[in-house]
């Protein structure tokens, strides 16, 4: 799992005598005979996983199914196949390996018998839990942070996108350098009796250290951009789709601007954001913008180095807060985002409940949904689908008058003679009413402010209240 380096291709005979080296158990590729020219090729094996859930004995049962079946979908995506689940409810966290002693030695017996390879916990470990896990499993571990953090790894497309996972993996990495290290043989530490993997160790950390800090100033830079970028669209009216991962941001915001995003029915599809303008009626264009999905125990780092990306929505007009209708856990998936919402200073914004994939709901359902969402929250809620037929009509109902709302009509009059101004008040305005009086062409149209401005500079062109 996670992103690995392109390797060139050992021949055929060598693939095959590597495989019968390897035998059954210790293999990782599996040689299979190509339809392409009659060659051998290797097709990777999934890693097999064993997922752990640890929850504490307060969570309901729903909960912990409905927690332990996103794990599966979260290793699914990181490219892992599951081969195996072990649960324990706890009263608190064991000190040395999360989970009891005694489910210690099930794990193991789990392990070897469907020969994984890896274990996820569906918790975030300490460094020591971490290590003595693999100590006494005799393989590798992974929490659930680190499985997020290789997810976004191998999802990042852009230059931004790419630094701000690396940050997040390295300060993940940094106290946890030692059990890393475990595969060089080093010798027993003291005072003359350093080997070269604690000096490597050492020299590791300041390389990683200096890394941190140059991308933090790199990243700096990219915040200060955005910022630039924002005040240039200042005068437009802004939304930002935040919500869970899965949720349906993209297929929204497709469905909303006619463009062609990537959407995938997989948890993180998209990690860069995307800005396009919504046309909902001539003359009334929005911007809107979709940014990365939230999860349930984000990794904090996750979340300081998309602070740039998601600085987004500071400036937004309003947050169309999106979430899947269909899912029986979406109260869970709404309060996860709000506290996400709450760290990033995002708490007191203009929020408007967006409950998507109403398609998948009966009518009843549907119904039943609403009325709870009316009994429940105060705020504006509308209910849509991305896929059906004209099935964001109350989202850009919605939107339309918040539009308008922001922009007030006024009285235009402009010289006949005046094509251009008369052009740029169809172009980035909505012409309400219209009316030739000889000289003067008179309109009454919602227009930006920045507009107006330069139009009330040019000559002979009167701008008044209605």
């Amino acid at each position: 799992m996670g992103a690995k380096p392109p390797r060139h291709s050992p021949a055929p005979a060598q693939r095959a005598d590597r495989a019968n080296q390897d035998g059954p158990e210790g293999r990782d590729d599996q040689v299979r005979r190509s339809a392409v020219n009659g060659l051998f090729e290797t097709a990777p094996e999934q890693e097999r996983v064993i997922l752990v859930s640890a929850p504490v004995r307060t969570v309901a049962l729903r909960e912990v199914e409905e927690h332990l079946e996103e794990l599966a979908q979260l290793t699914d995506t990181a490219g892992a196949a599951v081969h195996g689940t072990l649960t324990q409810r706890i009263d608190a966290p064991h000190p040395r390996f999360y989970i009891g002693e005694g489910k210690v030695g099930e794990l193991k017996d789990l392990v070897s018998a469907r020969n994984a390879g890896l274990v996820i916990i569906d918790e975030e470990l300490s460094p020591s839990q971490g290590r003595n896990l693999e100590q006494r499993l005799g393989t590798r571990i992974m929490d659930r942070a680190e499985l997020i953090l290789d997810i976004f790894a191998t999802r990042a497309r852009t230059a931004e996108a790419q630094m701000q996972v690396e940050l997040a993996q390295l300060e993940y990495m940094l106290p946890r350098l030692k059990r890393m290290w475990t595969h060089l043989s080093r010798i027993r530490g003291g005072i003359g009796f350093r080997g070269p993997g604690e000096t490597q160790l050492e020299t590791d950390r300041r390389l990683i250290g200096r890394r941190i800090r140059d991308l933090r100033r790199k990243l700096a830079g990219v915040s200060q951009q955005r910022a630039t970028r924002r005040k240039s669209r200042s005068g437009e009216y802004r939304a930002a789709l935040v919500g869970y991962t899965n949720a349906g941001k993209s297929s929204v915001l497709r469905a909303l601007s006619g463009s062609d995003l990537f959407v995938e029915d997989r948890l993180f599809a998209t990690l860069d954001p995307a800005t396009r303008a919504v046309d909902l009626a001539p003359g009334a264009r929005i911007l809107a913008t979709d940014t990365v999905g939230f999860i349930r125990r984000l990794p904090h780092h996750l979340v300081a180095s998309f602070r740039a990306t998601l600085e987004e929505a500071v400036d937004a007009d309003v947050l169309l807060h999106v979430i899947d209708g269909s899912h029986p856990g979406w109260e869970e998936q709404k309060e996860v985002v709000e506290g996400v919402l709450a760290d990033l200073d995002l708490a007191n914004r203009p929020v408007l409940l967006v409950f998507n994939k109403t398609d998948r709901l009966t009518h009843g359902e549907e119904q039943a949904l609403r009325e709870r969402v009316a009994a429940l929250y105060a705020g504006p809620a509308v209910f849509v689908s991305a896929v059906a037929s004209d099935g964001l009509a109350e989202l850009r109902e919605w939107l339309l008058r918040e539009f308008r709302a922001r922009r007030p009509a006024v009285h235009v009059e402009i010289p006949a003679e005046d094509g251009e101004s008369l052009a740029v008040v169809y172009r980035e305005g909505e012409v309400l009413e219209r009316r030739d009086a000889g000289a003067c062409i008179e309109i009454i149209a919602r227009i930006p402010a920045a507009t107006l401005g330069r139009l009330q500079r040019r000559h002979g062109v009167v701008v008044t209240g209605t």
